[in-house]
C-alpha cells in the first residue's frame, strides 16, 4: 500500500500537512539500512586503526560508538528528531575520543539529518531541530580549528605562517566550505523530499475527489435518465388508457345495435391494455436494475448538460418522438456539418410507442457520439430494417476513432459502459431487444440495436 494510504492526513490550504507514518515494510528497510551501515563502519574502523588512525582507543569504546552511531538509524522514519540529535552527540563523542571513523559516520549523520527534514510531523520542530545541530557543529569546528591553531605539533605540515592565506588557515576554510556542502545538502533535500510526499497526497486526494466526483454524476446522470424513460412510459400509457376510454365508451354505445362492432372496440381495448401492462413490466425491470457499470451520457437527449437544465428536460414529454421522424434527426445532423444519409429496409409495421421512441433515442444518442468523437471528416449512414420478428436500427460511421462511443476520452474501453451507452443499454433492456457497440473493421464504429415486435403481435392476435 502507498505510504500516503497509511494514516493518511488530508492536504488542507494553508494548514500545516503530516506525513503519514511508512508501512511494516518501510521500517523494515530502515533496519536493514541501520545494519548495513553499522557493518560498513565497523569494517571502516578497523581499516582505519590500521593505519595508526584512532588505535588509541579502546576496541570496546569503538564497538559501542559503531552501535550509537547507526542503529538508531532504524527508527529515522518514526522519531527522526531524537535520531537525529542521538547521531550529532555520538558523531561529537567519537570526534572528541579518536575513534578516528571519517567515512560511514558521515554518511549516516547526513541521513540522520535528511529524515528530519524529509519525516518530521512539525516543520516548526524540524526547522529548530537541525538548526541547533548545524550551529553545534559549527561550533564545534570553530573551536577545534582555533584551539589547534596554537599547537604546532598538530598537524604541523600545515604552516601557520603566510598572512591571511597560511596554509592552515587554507585548511580551516576547506573544512568550514565542506561542512556547509554538507548539511546545506542534508536540509535541502530533507526539505525536497517533504514537498514531495506532500505533492503526491494532494495528487492522490484530488484524484479520489474527482473519482468520487465522477460516481456521484454517474449516479444522477442514471437516475435522471430513468427518470426520463419513466416519463415516457407515462406518456405511451397515458395514450393506451385513453384508447381505453374512447373505446369502451363506443362499446358501451353500440352494444346493444351492432355487437360487432363492440366486439372490435373491447378487442382494441384488450390490446392496449395488455400492451401497456407489458411495457409497464418492460421499465420496472430497467429502473429496479442496480447494476449499472458506467455513467449515462444524455448528451443531446434531455439529460444532464452544461446549462443546467436536467430537471426540466426530464419533466418534458417526448413521447412524440418516433420512426416517423428520424428523416428530421438526420436533416438536422446534416444541418450541422455531419453527413448523414437514411435508408429504410423491409415494409415498416405497426409497432408500440415504446419500441418507436426507443428506436428514435437510439440513433439520436448514436449520430450525437459521431458528432463528438469520430472527427470531422467521418460520415455517417442510418439503416432501418423490418423483419418479421423484430426492427433493426443501424448507425454506423466512417471516423477514424477506434474507442467506444462516447467514451473516447472519459470511459474504459474494456468493460463497454462508456459514457452515452448505458442510455442505449437500458433503453434496449426495456423492450427485451438486444444492441451491438463495437469498432468495424475497416474502420469506423457500429450501433446496432434489435427491438423485438413479437409483443405487438401478441397483443394483437
Amino acid at each position: 500500500m502507498p505510504e500516503s494510504l497509511i494514516n493518511a492526513q488530508p492536504v488542507a490550504p494553508g494548514a500545516e500537512w503530516v506525513r503519514p507514518r511508512p508501512d511494516r515494510r518501510g521500517y523494515r528497510n530502515d533496519l536493514v539500512l541501520a545494519l548495513v551501515l553499522a557493518v560498513g563502519t565497523a569494517a571502516s574502523v578497523v581499516l582505519y586503526r590500521a593505519t595508526g588512525w584512532g588505535e588509541g582507543t579502546p576496541w570496546w569504546a569503538s564497538a559501542l560508538w559503531v552501535v550509537g552511531m547507526n542503529l538508531p538509524l532504524a527508527a529515522r522514519r518514526r522519531w527522526p528528531e531524537a535520531v537525529a540529535l542521538v547521531a550529532s552527540a555520538v558523531f561529537i563523542a567519537g570526534g572528541q575520543t579518536g575513534v578516528g571513523e571519517a567515512l560511514f559516520s558521515n554518511i549516516a549523520l547526513f541521513v540522520a539529518i535528511y529524515s528530519v527534514g524529509a519525516w518530521s510531523r512539525s516543520r516548526r520542530i524540524a526547522t529548530i531541530v537541525r538548526a541547533v545541530i548545524v550551529v553545534v557543529m559549527f561550533g564545534w569546528l570553530f573551536w577545534g580549528l582555533i584551539f589547534y591553531s596554537a599547537m604546532q605539533d598538530h598537524l604541523p605540515e600545515l604552516s601557520r605562517e603566510g598572512g591571511l592565506l597560511s596554509p592552515y588557515v587554507a585548511y580551516g576554510l576547506i573544512n568550514v566550505l565542506t561542512n556547509l556542502l554538507f548539511f546545506g545538502g542534508a536540509w535541502y533535500f530533507g526539505d525536497n523530499a517533504y514537498r514531495s510526499a506532500r505533492a503526491r497526497a494532494e495528487l492522490e486526494q484530488r484524484t479520489g475527489e474527482l473519482a468520487a466526483e465522477r460516481e456521484r454524476t454517474r449516479t444522477q446522470a442514471v437516475a435522471l435518465e430513468r427518470l426520463r424513460i419513466a416519463r415516457e412510459l407515462h406518456d405511451v400509457v397515458a395514450h393506451h388508457v385513453s384508447v381505453i376510454g374512447v373505446q369502451a365508451g363506443a362499446a358501451r354505445r353500440v352494444l346493444a345495435k351492432d355487437p360487432a362492432a363492440a366486439a372490435a372496440s373491447l378487442s382494441t381495448i384488450e390490446s392496449s391494455a395488455r400492451e401497456a401492462v407489458d411495457e409497464l413490466h418492460a421499465l420496472l425491470g430497467t429502473l429496479r436494475s442496480d447494476d449499472d457499470t458506467g455513467p449515462v451520457d444524455l448528451g443531446d437527449t434531455g439529460g444532464v448538460d452544461d446549462r443546467g437544465g436536467a430537471g426540466e428536460a426530464a419533466a418534458t414529454s417526448t413521447s412524440t418522438r418516433g420512426l416517423a421522424r428520424l428523416d428530421e434527426l438526420v436533416a438536422e445532423s446534416s444541418d450541422g456539418g455531419l453527413s448523414v444519409t437514411l435508408s429504410i429496409v423491409g415494409e415498416p409495421r405497426p409497432i408500440s410507442q415504446m419500441v418507436d421512441l426507443s428506436a428514435y433515442r437510439i440513433a439520436q444518442e448514436a449520430l450525437t457520439n459521431v458528432r463528438k468523437h469520430a472527427g470531422a471528416a467521418a460520415t455517417a449512414e442510418v439503416r432501418v430494417r423490418w423483419t418479421d420478428a423484430a426492427l433493426e436500427v443501424e448507425v454506423t460511421n466512417t471516423g477514424t476513432a477506434t474507442t467506444l462511443a462516447g467514451n473516447a476520452r472519459r470511459g474504459d474501453a474494456s468493460t463497454g459502459a462508456g459514457l452515452g451507452q448505458l442510455g442505449m443499454r437500458e433503453r434496449v433492456a426495456a423492450v427485451g431487444g438486444t444492441l451491438e457497440l463495437g469498432p468495424r473493421a475497416r474502420g469506423g464504429y457500429l450501433v446496432r440495436a434489435s427491438l423485438p415486435l413479437r409483443r405487438v403481435e401478441e397483443v394483437g392476435a
